[in-house]
């Protein structure tokens, strides 16, 4: 053959795997609101920049005539491309091929691209859409999981690895992505769980359908395994690409700053007002936080989670910051398992990936219950006070109001590690609540009061004067200063750039054992 049919050759194989499992397959996608594989990877990566590998590779099974149905790629897309015009790794399953089931080249494929991503060091995005593990390959195909596993693992804290769920995801599948940093599900057409609605049926005798069980809102809202629950397809890249514009490469660089918009002397006079007299009454924390952050530059992660505490990205002068803040307007802000959970994770995702954390502080204490305490409260709480206190990232801490008990010790503060604590004239920090002090410290005189409730009110005043206020923590040197509010902004920004050089030597050890 001449040169020329090789290359017309090639661009007929070409044309062929594009065309993955044929016009009928694609159009039946189309019809459940889902875009193709390399529909999905076209929108995501910037334009012109997607390199593609192994896309001749078909399966190597020859049980139950799987050797007369060879289909190019193997129902797996993987390659490299530019996000913002920064180096992405991504594979995407293809459901038109085998419904997207996993085989032994299928792992292959996604194996090497995870281990080129780690080589050279930049971001690794799955986007999943695939029936689980093809029975016709057997125990290759969970091995084939299994070494996506342990991949998933070296991966964890050197690159970023993101997995969007943009279908069915069931079984062994499942673990993959759960391992990742961040899971993007699509409502309605994604789905996540270990045995699906049959076969719940037939082993409990509980109905309910794929969506209960295991949709975008079910993982966004019940169990915290996703972060994002997304309208369609195209709302989840581009939430993708929106997450990896906060986040650097790898983790030794330091995330990407970008050219500043927002003045970063401005000074909200609308602070001075956000935090209530009353110290019962509810704010909502986020207005607070976009306040502060660069205007509209708040990126709030797991936001239908553990509503008591908000976490997520924003930008200071225009560099990257992480997040975390109790939520008054739920709970109080007490701590909870969940919400325990939820930043504990996020702080040490943030530590992993060098990205400063402003902690805004607004924390009655923990929630208190036979329901907290036999779900393992006193566990789960303390995996956020070892995230802190692991944290080698520069920490700036902000008590916007209340700060008592373990609570206090547990967000961000100064004895746990925090480089800069700050409160606002309005910070409450004590070992309880006032009201709880006086009850405690005076229980005998109120018992023989005359007029019970006007003693303890008097008591609660006196208590909140001399005890429950910033200048006590001050004085002992647990705070570096007491702020107005509009000041909150410049002095972290000042801040942040100081703490740029921070280096903090840690014993040699292979890892700690956190109270998983």
């Amino acid at each position: 053959m001449t040169m020329e049919d090789r290359i017309e050759e090639l661009s007929e194989l070409q044309e062929e795997a594009r065309k993955g499992g044929g016009e009928a397959r694609i159009e039946s996608q189309h019809e459940k609101g889902k875009m193709t594989a390399r529909e999905r990877i076209e929108y995501f990566l910037d334009d012109g920049t997607f390199n593609e590998f192994d896309q001749f590779r078909t399966h190597r099974s020859h049980n139950f005539g799987m050797e007369e149905k060879q289909i190019l790629t193997d129902g797996v897309v993987t390659g490299y491309g530019e996000v913002n015009g920064r180096k992405t790794f991504v594979f995407a399953h293809d459901f038109t091929v085998f419904g997207g089931s996993l085989g032994e080249v299928f792992a292959e494929k996604i194996c090497k691209v995870m281990d080129m991503a780690m080589e050279v060091g930049a971001p690794i995005v799955g986007l999943n859409d695939s029936a689980g593990a093809r029975i016709q390959e057997g125990v290759a195909s969970l091995g084939g999981f299994t070494d996506i596993f342990h991949r998933n693992q070296k991966a964890s804290g050197v690159i970023p690895q993101i997995s969007g769920i943009m279908g069915p995801c069931a079984g062994g599948a499942v673990y993959s992505p759960s391992i990742t940093d961040f899971v993007f599900m699509v409502k309605d057409t994604s789905h996540m769980y270990i045995t699906g609605p049959g076969v719940t049926k037939t082993v409990t005798g509980e109905d309910v359908t794929h969506e209960e069980l295991g949709g975008a809102m079910t993982h966004s809202s019940e169990t915290g395994i996703a972060q994002f629950a997304c309208e369609d397809d195209e709302d989840a890249l581009d939430r993708i690409r929106q997450l990896l514009s906060y986040l650097p490469q790898n983790n030794v660089e330091d995330p990407p700053r970008v050219e500043p918009w927002d003045d970063p002397e401005r000074r909200d006079d609308d602070l001075k007002d956000i935090v209530p007299d009353s110290p019962q009454k509810p704010y909502d924390m986020t207005n607070v936080v976009d306040s502060v952050v660069d205007e509209g530059s708040f990126f709030e992660v797991n936001a239908n989670f553990a509503k008591n505490i908000v976490v997520g990205f924003g930008r200071l002068d225009g560099r990257s910051v992480g997040v975390v803040a109790n939520q008054p307007r739920v709970n109080a802000g007490t701590l909870t398992v969940n919400s325990s959970m939820k930043a504990s994770r996020f702080v040490r995702f943030c530590d992993s990936f060098n990205v400063p954390i402003v902690t805004f502080v607004d924390v009655p204490g923990y929630m208190p219950g036979t329901d907290q305490e036999h779900r393992g409260i006193i566990r789960h709480g303390a995996k956020l006070l070892y995230a802190y206190s692991e944290a080698t990232v520069p920490l700036l801490t902000v008590i916007t109001r209340k700060a008592y008990g373990g609570a206090y010790c547990v967000m961000a503060s100064k004895n746990l590690g925090a480089d800069v604590n700050y409160a606002w004239p309005t910070a409450e920090i004590a070992v309880m609540g006032p009201q709880g002090a006086v009850n405690l410290l005076y229980d005998d005189e109120l018992a023989e009061a005359e007029d019970t409730e006007a003693l303890r009110q008097e008591l609660i005043d006196e208590y909140r004067e001399e005890f429950a206020n910033p200048y006590t923590a001050a004085d002992r040197g647990f705070l570096d200063d007491v702020i107005e509010p509009t000041e909150t902004r410049p002095r972290l920004i000042q801040d942040l750039e100081m703490l740029r050089s921070k280096r903090e030597d840690q014993p040699d050890k292979k890892h700690g054992n956190i109270p998983l």
